[in-house]
């Protein structure tokens, strides 16, 4: 039964990490064995904004036939100017061309016990691409390839303001201009965004706007043997979260709400996010689609009302541009903290993480707060401990007379089965009584594990003496060392398999389970390093308890 259940585990480990190898080449992400095929592809090879005769601009969203840019919008691109801003939260850049949103970075000032954490979010290089842009579509209208002029004023918060906005006007295409105008507020990282539309042409016209965030498939750092999401995602009310692959959209599967009047766009990466989120009831059209070998987009196009020569109308939408942090996502937006994606145990990972905020704020420390949540949740689990370890003591008691019987029938595997079974039920062993509490707790492990890599709260936080970063793994490899310790520790308490190569299989699995480890964020590592610690307590403390039991019972005979 022993080396069943080792062969099982044993084929289990393998199967899960095979599947995950390609899982993740199927995804496009390199794989841990075999290097990656480069895939070709069909899409059209035009740079961004670029044209060709008698269409509009090849990146513009799909319209009606009506939108064709009129002749001569073929000529050459011109090249806009950089607008530079800075706020507390924020540094970045404004593209006169178009108006567009492109670069942003995260600046968030240490407090003495956390370093400076910068981050760069949207950008445009020669080798990574991720923007925030707006236009119009409905006619020769302005767009994200016009070159816009920003109007006079502040460009980073001043002493004792709130806020700052920097406009930028369009020049007159199709009888129509465009006021856009940025609204950056301290200590936030949500951006108003307005869009003016001014008809000072002599025709009535009807644009639709259309807000769209652009990023390649460039992957963002993620610890070793770990993957997190990273794409467009649409959230509505109707259908909730929604993520796309970049896989996904390149086959044409991407399977998304096409239209709604709430919600939002966005895209996704390891603890940061940036998001569309259009004025609640305004009808939009939402599209997810590729524009370029390795560019992709997802956006919304929302129709506006028809526009009398001489007068106006205002889109306005806000932009999210910052990190994971579950409790400011829910206060900007309906649904808006599913970008921290959790997969499919988050109705388990969303009560440990805010136990796990809780803790933290009464400790102040992120590294202590993991420790006390992993031993509260041992506690709490300790019925069910308690019933395995008491399994694992009565089957390494009668591990010798179990391989005595297999030693006895080992030409008869019938007998030999019918022995043990008689052992077990004169013993009242159940062979499996192990494993059932362990499968139970299985999934409250894995949602902490979830917990741990998505939270940002562990972007530079320290714990103690030389663990700076929980985010990162340990620079000394004491945690992961530990770790292996802790695991052959616990191999050393279970019951000796009979067999000597599985038993030396079983001697081998810390060493080759604690590898990974070394690259794992040192949060994660900490988290397992106190649960094995506990685990060892616990089965300790209840052998011990069942032998002095034992003696007593004896003593009394």
């Amino acid at each position: 039964m022993d080396i069943k259940r080792t062969v099982l585990w044993v084929i289990f480990f393998v199967s899960a990490v095979m599947l995950f190898d390609n899982w993740q080449r199927d995804h496009g992400r390199q794989s841990m064995f075999f290097p990656n095929v480069t895939p070709t592809h069909t899409a059209s090879t035009a740079a961004p904004g670029t044209t060709t005769p008698g269409t509009q601009p090849a990146d513009l969203p799909a319209t009606n036939a009506s939108t064709a840019a009129a002749p001569g919008s073929t000529a050459p691109a011109a090249q806009g100017q950089l607008v530079h801003f800075h706020t507390d939260v924020f540094d970045g850049e404004i593209d006169t061309r178009g108006g567009t949103l492109s670069k942003l970075s995260l600046v968030t000032q240490g407090n003495g016990k956390q370093p400076n954490l910068v981050i760069t979010l949207f950008d445009h290089t020669a080798t990574h691409t991720y923007l925030a842009r707006t236009g119009l579509l409905g006619g020769d209208f302005p767009n994200h390839t016009d070159i816009f002029t920003a109007t006079d004023g502040p460009r980073e918060l001043q002493d004792g303001a709130n806020s700052f906005s920097i406009s930028l006007d369009s020049p007159v295409k199709g009888g129509v201009k465009v006021v856009k105008t940025y609204t950056f507020t301290r200590g936030s990282y949500v951006i108003g965004v307005s869009t003016k539309v001014e008809n000072v042409g002599t025709a009535p016209v009807t644009p639709t706007a259309y807000m769209e965030l652009v990023r390649d498939s460039q992957p963002v750092e993620t610890p070793r043997f770990s993957h997190t999401f990273i794409g467009p995602a649409v959230y509505t009310n109707e259908h909730h979260f929604q993520k796309i692959t970049f896989p996904d959209i390149d086959k044409n599967k991407q399977d998304y709400a096409t239209s709604a009047n709430n919600g939002w766009i966005a895209m996704v990466q390891h603890y940061f996010a940036s998001a569309w989120i259009p004025q609640e009831g305004a009808k939009r059209d939402i599209y997810v689609e590729k524009i370029d070998p390795n560019l992709y987009r997802v956006g919304v196009k929302e129709p506006m009302a028809t526009i009398q020569p001489g007068q106006s109308e205002d889109v306005t939408a806000r932009l999210f541009a910052g990190p994971d942090e579950e409790r400011m996502l829910q206060g900007i937006a309906p649904g808006l903290d599913l970008v921290k994606d959790y997969g499919w145990v988050t109705i388990i990972a969303k009560p440990l993480f805010w136990l796990l905020e809780k803790i933290h704020g009464l400790v102040g420390n992120w590294g202590w707060a993991i420790v006390l949540l992993t031993l509260l949740i041992k506690a709490v689990f300790f019925p069910l401990s308690a019933a395995s370890y008491k399994s694992m003591a009565r089957m390494k008691e009668i591990t010798p007379r179990m391989q005595a019987l297999r030693e006895r029938f080992k030409s008869d595997p019938q007998k030999m089965n019918a022995a043990l079974m008689e052992l077990y039920k004169t013993e009242k062993v159940n062979p499996f009584g192990g494993c059932l509490p362990v499968v139970i707790q299985i999934p409250v492990f894995i949602s902490l594990y979830w917990v741990l890599l998505s939270s940002v709260e562990m972007r530079g936080a320290p714990w103690i003496l030389w663990i700076h970063d929980l985010s990162q793994q340990d620079p000394f490899f004491i945690l992961p060392v530990l770790m292996a310790v802790s695991m052959f520790l616990q191999t050393r308490l279970n019951p000796t398999p009979p067999d000597p190569v599985q038993a030396k299989m079983m001697m081998f699995m810390p060493i080759a389970f604690s590898v990974m480890f070394f690259f794992f964020p040192a949060g994660l590592v900490l988290y397992y390093v106190v649960n094995n610690v506990l685990s060892i307590a616990q089965q300790y403390y209840i052998t011990r308890m069942m032998g002095k039991n034992r003696k007593k019972a004896a003593v009394a005979k």
